[in-house]
């Protein structure tokens, strides 16, 4: 089978696709064919050596994957063969083949296709996780999500509208604000041409935004949190502009706001069950129509060089995907 090999730490040019063995299932695992794997911002850290996890080289990138069960590990029961499924597994994903734990399957609900399927589970477990159980957020509640049009962005702009927010998208091209109006966006920000406070005093008529969803980190960090609204709550998601903000605390004290965390993985591996809860929202929420990954492009597995530079270049609106056939 064919896979995408990370043999040294570097750019994506590095990566190479070679012909490896098949797979074989251990105890509590199954072997997938991967039809489509989601293309995400921590792939393109994990093949420099700058991620959380660090894996033994060679490895091939890719954290999440919709396909076919092809073969099932020593104990593993409730899947068969044939199971049309998402997999999370953190590496592994870039690959004709994957083996994964069985649990961290997601069965696929009738119609949905393995792009869609493999573009869904971590941006929007993410989201879900972030604005339901970190900001518990409330129908008529404003939300201020900052690089919007990206994968985590956009799902955060489906979900805070399925949630009855009024959503408010930040994004640096007319370009990208329009894929964020398409996708629910009730009012929108260019913070490459506006004042970005200024235009969230003039949306909110000087209340402020009651939560905050920052996937970016940056200089706009601050100057988002300074237009909170009383009992507000910022959400800390990740660091996609490179830089990780430092945040005078006594915002917080005159805000009366809160800033929180957001690690969807850990979640996942503390909460395993909560999880499960929130995936079978999500599921509902897409067999619904409310929410729906927005797919930029898709790329052959030869191609990988270039999905990791349009995630690194931020010229994704939505989502990357590499298939596999």
């Amino acid at each position: 089978m064919k896979a995408v090999l990370c043999r040294q730490l570097g750019g994506p040019e590095t990566l190479v696709v070679d012909d490896v063995a098949s797979l074989t299932p251990g105890k509590g695992q199954v072997v997938v064919a991967v039809e489509a794997a989601g293309v995400n911002f921590p792939d393109t850290l994990i093949i420099q050596g700058k991620y959380q996890f660090k894996p033994e080289l060679p490895f091939s990138p890719g954290g999440e994957a919709a396909g076919v069960i092809k073969a099932l590990g020593e104990g593993v029961t409730g899947w068969k063969v044939g199971d049309r499924v998402i997999a999370t597994s953190t590496w592994g994903g870039f690959a004709q083949e994957l083996v994964a734990d069985a649990n961290r399957l997601f069965a696929m609900p009738d119609g949905m296709d393995f792009v869609s399927a493999s573009a869904f589970l971590l941006t929007y477990g993410t989201s879900y996780h972030a604005l339901e159980d970190r900001a518990h957020i409330k129908p008529g509640e404003t939300l201020l999500v900052l690089g919007a049009s990206g994968g985590v962005g956009l799902a955060a702009v489906q979900l805070g509208k399925a949630m009855g927010a009024r959503v408010i998208a930040a994004a640096s091209t007319e370009a990208k604000l329009d894929v964020c109006r398409q996708n629910g966006a009730d009012e929108t920000i260019n913070y490459a041409q506006d004042d970005l406070r200024a235009r969230v005093k003039a949306i909110t008529g000087g209340r402020g935004v009651d939560v905050i969803y920052d996937p970016v980190g940056g200089a706009m960090s601050e100057a988002a949190l300074r237009d909170m609204a009383w009992n507000g709550r910022f959400l800390v998601v990740g660091f996609a502009g490179g830089e990780i903000p430092k945040i005078p605390l006594n915002l917080t004290l005159l805000k009366g706001c809160a800033i929180v965390g957001v690690f969807w993985g850990a979640f996942t591996r503390n909460e395993p069950e909560r999880n499960a809860g929130n995936n079978a929202e999500l599921m509902q929420l897409f067999t619904a129509g409310k929410v729906k990954p927005h797919i930029h492009a898709t790329y052959p597995l030869e191609r990988v060089a270039d999905a990791l530079n349009e995630v690194t270049l931020k010229r994704v609106s939505g989502k990357v995907v590499l298939v596999t056939h």
